[in-house]
């Protein structure tokens, strides 16, 4: 199965902050902006962005002299010991906070083995996760997460999933046509998130964009109670802002 992945702002920002991570970790008694700026060839202003976020992450600490140098967060990722252990907990924690920021239950889901997996997801009783009253696995054609994942695939590896799992009728706004599902997938820009407006269940509406680190297909998605649709650009918008420390968990 070939892969489909073309650069978003959140992959673009998450390689950035890599750059400046790897620039820090070398330098072990610390490193200057400006030595960093320098050495990145980053302008001052993105430099001081992804300062801020590798900073709240946890990955670099500024000391007293003003220096960066490697943060708690990392030494644990970089842990050949325990390292998945530390990295699902590095994620459940990024969830809570864009759960709380944004307003909404997250999740992280991943394409694995040609099925869809929802890895972790944060919510609350204020953000209620999607009743999961059809398999996830079952209803890619009609979910955000799945149609996200899907549009990460080449055009075999979407008829091949279609092919295994019937895209049956959840609501009346679902889509059955596998022509019009392949159709849309192709056209869509890979900047633009994918939709679920009441097309998995009724009372629900959905988003995901997607996150790609190295041959790993995966999205970060939200979900919202009908009633509040109005919120679901913005939230959209809040999200994708949100994957890159994600993306950056997950490449490091």
């Amino acid at each position: 199965m070939a892969l489909k992945h073309e650069p978003t702002a959140p992959y673009h920002s998450a390689q950035d902050a890599l750059r400046v991570l790897e620039t820090v970790a070398r330098h072990t008694a610390g490193v200057t902006d400006a030595e960093l700026a320098r050495t990145t060839g980053l302008d001052p202003e993105r430099l001081t962005t992804l300062l801020r976020m590798l900073r709240r992450e946890g990955y670099v600490e500024q000391v007293a002299d003003g220096a960066y140098m490697t943060g708690d967060a990392l030494t644990r990722l970089s842990s050949v010991h325990h390292r998945d252990e530390a990295l699902r907990a590095k994620l459940q924690r990024t969830l809570d906070e864009l759960r709380d920021t944004i307003g909404a239950a997250v999740y992280i889901s991943r394409y694995v083995d040609g099925e869809i997996s929802v890895e972790q997801y944060a919510d609350g009783p204020a953000t209620p996760a999607v009743n999961e009253w059809v398999d996830f696995r079952s209803s890619a054609h009609a979910t955000a997460v799945g149609k996200s994942l899907l549009s990460q695939l080449d055009h075999n590896g979407r008829r091949d999933h279609l092919s295994r799992h019937r895209m049956t009728r959840l609501t009346s706004r679902t889509i059955t046509s596998d022509k019009l599902l392949l159709s849309r997938l192709e056209t869509q820009p890979p900047t633009v998130p994918h939709l679920d407006l009441q097309e998995y269940a009724v009372g629900t509406v959905c988003a995901a964009v997607p996150i790609t680190a190295g041959s790993m297909v995966g999205c970060l998605a939200l979900s919202l109670p009908v009633e509040q649709a109005h919120r679901l650009r913005r939230a959209t918008e809040r999200l994708n802002r949100g994957a890159a420390p994600v993306l950056l968990s997950l490449a490091i």
